[in-house]
């Protein structure tokens, strides 16, 4: 058939051509924003799950969603070791500068715009990566004490004054929010906090691994009050046959039950696995309807692709103690798996290990469910550990 109609999008983030299984999520934000702009009280959302789920589609589509009510968004990737006021500060400037068109919110937004005058220029000098353009002069003692916490508190307040003036919401999605180092999260959640309390119309909406949770009650105890945690998994069959048959249909092709039963036994219904096997089973097939057989051919091309691009890159990151220890893991099999059977198989104490494990969680490759469990971030990550590290030689570090 022909690629160029080829309907699926595997990719970092790319939408898909049929967004399935995500409607009772997407309502769920859409009620929490209408409640908000009413002025009424409801937790913001943090999307959190495995690598290759669709969070960030979800994310983004969320964003649309919003933005088709009206919403002022405000859009923002937290990748390791650039700041979380680096990365607030021009959206923000945006944000503040399209609500200044508002006449009724005009006057407010320009205070806003003087609080981030005032906000970036005293916290530069904690964190130098702030680059924004500045509108206005800063409004002495306005978000200029060089307290983070504090600061960012008074700028979105005055965020939410001129959203409220202009009668709408001010939405801010973040996503990979994991990275983003506990301080400066203790001050976002502090400033939201406040917002809430004074029923001002801003919102986060954020997405991030499994430990996301975890380290936001770490970074303030009240964070499990203030934010619904919806878990983002793989696709239920019924969902995923959706995600794979629509997106055919549309394009005047039909596929086999049994494929799409092939389909979904390889890829658990993850999503990102699903637009891998249905782009390569569709390149591959001849005619239509594509077939079981198509589907087991694909297979090993698909499985090749990940090797090289979504699996390898990460792989690529990791030094040798701790691919030797993600070996480990995937020696047990899928996980999640005690930290001591683990050593068991390096033939090390588990305290030893504790640094190795540490870093890992760190680099987002791995994950604690509870105490004492570790399990992989990524979907089938203890296969693709097994086809490229094969045998035993690693346990010694020979490989």
């Amino acid at each position: 058939m022909n690629p160029v109609d080829n309907p699926f999008a595997p990719g970092a983030g790319s939408p898909p051509p049929e967004l399935a299984g995500r409607d009772a999520v997407r309502k769920q934000i859409t009620v929490c924003i209408q409640r908000l702009r009413k002025g009424r009280p409801a937790k913001s959302m943090m999307l959190v799950g495995l690598r290759g789920v669709g969070k960030t589609v979800l994310l983004d589509q969320m964003m649309k969603d919003a933005q088709a009510d009206g919403v002022i968004t405000i859009r923002i990737e937290a990748p390791e070791g650039r700041s979380l006021p680096a990365m607030l500060a021009p959206q923000l400037r945006l944000g503040l500068l399209k609500l200044s068109k508002v006449e009724a919110a005009k006057d407010l937004a320009v205070r806003g715009l003087r609080a981030l005058a005032g906000f970036a220029s005293k916290l530069k000098v904690t964190y130098n990566d702030i680059e924004v353009g500045l509108d206005y002069e800063a409004e002495p003692g306005l978000a200029d004490n060089g307290d983070l916490e504090g600061d960012l508190t008074t700028l979105l307040e005055q965020v939410g004054y001129a959203a409220a003036a202009a009668n709408t919401l001010v939405a801010i999605y973040i996503d990979e929010l994991q990275y983003v180092e506990e301080p400066q999260m203790a001050a976002l959640i502090s400033a939201l906090h406040r917002c809430s309390q004074l029923q001002l119309p801003v919102t986060v909406v954020g997405a991030g691994l499994p430990q996301l949770r975890g380290r936001m009650g770490e970074a303030k105890s009240y964070a499990e009050r203030l934010f619904e945690f919806p878990s983002v998994g793989p696709l239920l069959p019924a969902e995923a046959r959706d995600a794979i048959e629509k997106p055919v249909q549309q394009e005047g092709v039909q596929i086999d039950a049994d494929a799409v039963d092939l389909i979904i036994s390889h890829t658990q219904g993850y999503p990102y696995f699903l637009q891998e096997w249905g782009k390569h089973a569709w390149d591959i097939a001849s005619q239509s309807p594509i077939t079981k057989a198509d589907v087991a051919e694909a297979s090993t091309v698909a499985i090749a692709a990940l090797d090289e691009s979504f699996f390898r890159v990460r792989f690529d990151r990791l030094t040798p103690t701790e691919k030797r220890y993600l070996r480990a893991m995937a020696k047990l099999g899928p996980g999640p798996h005690r930290s001591g059977d683990i050593a068991a198989v390096l033939s090390r104490d588990s305290t030893s290990l504790a640094p190795i494990r540490s870093n890992l969680i760190v680099k987002g490759m791995i994950w604690s469910p509870t105490h004492g469990d570790t399990a992989f971030t990524v979907p089938l990550f203890d296969e693709f550990m097994r086809r490229i590290m094969p045998g035993d030689a690693w346990i010694t570090g020979e490989v």
